[in-house]
């Protein structure tokens, strides 16, 4: 990719501890960072709602803490796409890990989705790019990345069963032509506005508060909400894939017009169309197919991109491929698209158990797609991920504990060793890293791997 890509990703916690999920993940959390396991743990207070202990950073350059209950897993600054997917699974790696080590594995798991079901809860997976202060954020450059984000749920979606109180309520599942036991999206019942500065309550298709966590004069952080947690490599390559590309065409200024009527009504009419042609508003007034829509945003991304780099084609031809068989014939994409691939499953188990669309197991089953365990993990086992997004488990191995070799995740953790091997007072952020007795360090370029040199304080 020309940018650094980075996820957040919140997991659910299913425990049968008296105690409740709140002892799991604080349990977790603290094996993560005992002795230095796998990182360095916060020893100050970073906000109101992070204390010391909270969380730490990890020395593959990521980091993990507890949200609001919830464990979550920041990936490393990634430049590679294939880097992004195998850093990505290396997290649910960790927490695998973590629950043998503490001997909880048959009590206690975590997956990978946005809802419980139960309580309307939701958790995200907020997606992270890099995106140049020269962009030109016109309106017209605006509204044509909004109207991708929406659309593009077709091929990232994670699927669920039913929907949220709130959706019913406004009546979502009960519009001509939507399915009403299925959704495409777990989010798009929970986002309201398109553009919005905070994150909780009031969720949008993209966050507007302007924090890029690196050169304030050079980069900006577009800081996605509507996206689903992705389970199978190939789904969440598409998805940050595509993002990235049209990311390109925008600091190029060469975006197709798109514009749609209403971007939040047309993400959750898209959620509740599992079957037949995706029909969309344009602001114009006309319809069209969100197919057709796509397809224009991947062809001017092809006559710019194309035979830039082997990455770029394979992401192209990935694109191209599964917006043919989204129109022509998508029992192909099961085992590649999470949505797809859950749909036919359920399908499959209605069908055997002779079940309705409300009984409580198919919601059971839903968590089960998205289980972090081998031996539970149903998505997963029908992964059918084509090279090169399918990293061996050697190099998701690797990922615990290395970091990327090209963004400044490395200098993190160059500096991060130096700490756990000359112990002292501490603190390390995304861009900052303080250690006792020297200058402040300043990791302003997210593409220089190398540390700055350390600077005794008084030296200068």
């Amino acid at each position: 990719m020309t940018r650094v890509v980075g996820l957040e990703t919140e997991y659910g916690c299913l425990s049968e501890d008296p105690t409740g999920p709140a002892s799991t993940v604080s349990a977790v959390r603290n094996w993560l960072f005992h002795e230095h396991r796998y990182g360095l743990p916060d020893v100050f207070q970073r906000d109101w709602d992070e204390p010391p202990g909270n969380g730490g950073f990890l020395f593959n350059g990521g980091r993990a803490y507890v949200d609001m209950g919830h464990l979550e897993y920041c990936t490393p600054e990634c430049l590679s796409l294939r880097d992004l997917v195998t850093y990505d699974l290396a997290g649910d790696r960790l927490l695998n890990d973590a629950l043998a080590g503490l001997g909880l594995t048959n009590r206690s798991g975590f997956v990978r989705n946005n809802i419980d079901h139960y309580s309307g809860a939701t958790f995200g997976c907020h997606e992270n790019y890099l995106v140049r202060r020269s962009a030109p954020l016109t309106e017209r450059n605006v509204l044509a990345v909004l109207a991708f984000l929406t659309l593009r749920v077709v091929y990232t979606g994670a699927g669920r069963v039913g929907s949220s109180l709130g959706a019913e309520n406004r009546g979502d599942h009960l519009r001509s032509g939507a399915n009403p036991h299925f959704q495409i999206s777990q989010r798009a019942d929970y986002i309201n506005n398109e553009l919005f500065e905070w994150v909780q309550f009031n969720r949008a298709i993209i966050n507007t508060r302007d924090e890029p966590l690196a050169d304030a004069r050079r980069f900006r952080r577009l800081h996605l909400l509507h996206g689903d947690t992705s389970v199978l490599p190939c789904t969440l390559a598409l998805k940050i894939g595509t993002t990235a590309l049209v990311l390109d065409l925008l600091e190029i200024d060469h975006l197709p017009g798109v514009c749609l009527a209403d971007a939040v009504s047309t993400f959750r009419q898209l959620s509740h169309q599992t079957t037949g042609r995706w029909e969309v508003q344009l602001a114009t007034g006309e319809t069209t197919d969100a197919l057709e829509l796509l397809h224009r945003f991947r062809e001017v991304a092809a006559a710019e991109f194309a035979g830039r780099d082997a990455e770029t084609d394979d992401i192209l031809r990935l694109w191209r491929e599964t917006l043919d068989q989204l129109a022509t014939g998508r029992e192909s994409l099961v085992g590649r698209i999470d949505w797809i691939t859950k749909l036919w499953l359920l399908e499959q188990f209605v069908a055997s158990e002779k079940l309705s669309w409300d009984d409580p197991w198919l919601r059971s089953q839903d968590l089960e797609f998205h289980h972090l365990h081998p031996s539970r993990a149903l998505g997963r086992a029908l992964d059918q991920t084509p090279a090169p997004w399918n990293p061996s488990d050697a190099e998701i191995a690797a990922a615990l504990v290395r970091p990327p070799a090209d963004t400044r995740a490395a200098a993190r953790s160059q500096l991060m060793h130096r700490i756990h091997e000359k112990p002292g007072r501490y603190f390390v952020d995304w861009e900052i890293v303080d250690i006792e007795g020297n200058e402040i360090l300043h990791l302003q370029n997210p593409f220089d791997p190398a540390p700055p040199p350390l600077v005794p304080l008084g030296a200068k």
